[in-house]
């Protein structure tokens, strides 16, 4: 399409020239993309009228013809806001839908709003700042969740349940700084979600095809109108990158990986084997045939969604890898990925919100497991050394030894007699039974970052103050 031209034929011929008979059926279903990039609507027309405002102001056009133009686009917006806007497959993508339009509605004074730019980083601009819009509402999502993983928290500060390694009971925790563990995580998404923010906050306009333009444009003034800290720095690099895009998935499959651990979690403590937590019907399904099922289906598709997201950043790596500097059509295969990864990714943030607020806790079925396995057989070993003066080494020989016979006895290490410890080592006193309880375990942990539920309740307070 022309820059200056009402031609109806024209608007509607994208190509002209050699191409001007029209691509066949074929090349028009393979070539067009507002199937999906219709998606970009309202980013394509704030845009436009950032650049048709920026080009008045330097007088590239007249202040007539902005304002037709800024009117008409208004227009717009409320045309497809209301549903009332027609797309079209034969003008291809959202660009030439809009501006086609906005022919149709003000005459010839849309024919300038193309001046100075290219569809090149005009997509750039829609799609980063769809993309910004986008981390902007996971990072608010994710407060959400690190929120009620902070109330869950503070609930089970001293709620002591068995600690894992191996998916093996290891020593005894508390369900809050199991709960912490994952405010950790999702704290560390929501840093990479604002420095990803931080790395594409550069405004595309201007860039043109690939080599800026010879018009005298202030990119600085529509980057600042359209909310960018400054315009991109070279525009060959600026119709090329999909850096931004990249990130953003990335960051969701890293988050998506650890929403997929915590709904793993779940499933399993959710089983009657375990029944340490149990889900309202909100977010479970019964059984077609087995009545007594009630199964954890908003976790397991939780997990599912990881191996969605985590294919839509292979796929756009793999578009990528093999370009050529400037722009190529490959490129449109970028947004497909990126709009069905975020959709992935809230979806299954606001699954795991509810459930970590919906689910009760079986405190008492966490305490009997907590002491299951000779969970506090460190702390057995860590009181050889405190008390008894023995290497370590040394005081975890002696501990195995305890194990093996409450093992061959059936019974916990508290249940072991003074006499029997006292053959094991001889400097064994009777204050050992004042660690040898998962509670006197638990608290007994204060180093920075521990499990004593004073050292979790230390966490809770830092993190409620910069959440």
């Amino acid at each position: 399409m022309a820059d200056d031209t009402t031609d109806t034929k024209s608007s509607n011929q994208m190509w002209g020239g050699r191409f001007a008979s029209g691509p066949d059926a074929i090349m028009e279903e393979i070539n067009a993309s507002i199937g999906f990039d219709k998606k970009l609507f309202a980013q394509d027309i704030r845009g436009s009228i950032a650049h048709a405002t920026m080009l008045a102001h330097q007088g590239i056009i007249s202040a007539e013809d902005k304002d037709k133009i800024v009117h008409g686009l208004n227009t717009i917006l409320s045309e497809i806001e209301s549903g009332n806007f027609e797309f079209s497959r034969q003008l291809e993508d959202i660009h030439m839908n809009v501006e086609a339009r906005l022919a149709t509605l003000i005459g010839p004074a849309a024919g300038r709003l193309h001046t100075a730019r290219s569809r090149n980083d005009q997509v750039a601009l829609d799609f980063r700042l769809w993309v910004k819009e986008e981390l902007e509402k996971t990072e608010q999502m994710l407060t959400g969740l690190i929120a009620a993983f902070l109330d869950r928290a503070e609930e089970h500060a001293e709620s002591v349940m068995p600690g894992f390694t191996h998916l093996q009971t290891a020593q005894p925790v508390t369900f809050g700084h199991h709960c912490m563990a994952y405010v950790e995580m999702f704290g560390r998404d929501r840093s990479r979600v604002r420095h990803a923010i931080e790395h594409l906050d550069e405004s595309p306009i201007g860039a043109a095809a690939l080599a800026g333009t010879g018009y005298p444009i202030d990119r600085h003034m529509t980057a600042k109108a359209l909310g960018f800290r400054e315009p991109t720095r070279n525009s060959i690099d600026t119709v090329s990158d999909r850096d931004f895009a990249i990130e953003f998935l990335s960051i969701a499959a890293i988050a998506g990986m650890h929403l997929s651990r915590l709904a793993e979690e779940i499933v399993i403590w959710s089983t009657p084997q375990f029944g340490f937590v149990r889900l309202s019907d909100a977010f479970s399904t019964g059984s077609s045939i087995m009545p007594q099922k009630k199964n954890p289906d908003a976790a397991e598709l939780v997990r599912a969604k990881t191996g969605r997201i985590n294919g839509s950043l292979v796929a756009l790596l793999t578009i990528m890898k093999g370009l050529p500097l400037a722009y190529s059509k490959d490129m449109q295969e970028d947004k497909e990925q990126v709009f069905d990864a975020a959709e992935s990714l809230e979806l299954a943030i606001a699954a795991m919100t509810g459930m970590v607020r919906d689910m009760t806790v079986n405190t008492a079925r966490m305490k009997a497991a907590a002491g299951s396995g000779y969970s506090t057989a460190t702390d057995l070993a860590d009181w050889l050394v405190r008390e008894a003066g023995l290497p370590f080494r040394d005081a975890h020989h002696v501990t195995g030894r305890a194990v093996a016979l409450a093992e061959s006895k059936g019974c916990d290490l508290a249940e072991l007699p003074l006499s029997d410890l006292q053959a094991i080592h001889p400097d064994i006193t009777d204050k050992v039974y004042d660690v040898l309880t998962v509670e006197a375990s638990v608290a007994s942990r204060k180093s920075f970052g521990g499990t004593a539920p004073s050292e979790v309740r230390r966490q809770i307070a830092f993190w409620r103050a910069r959440n």
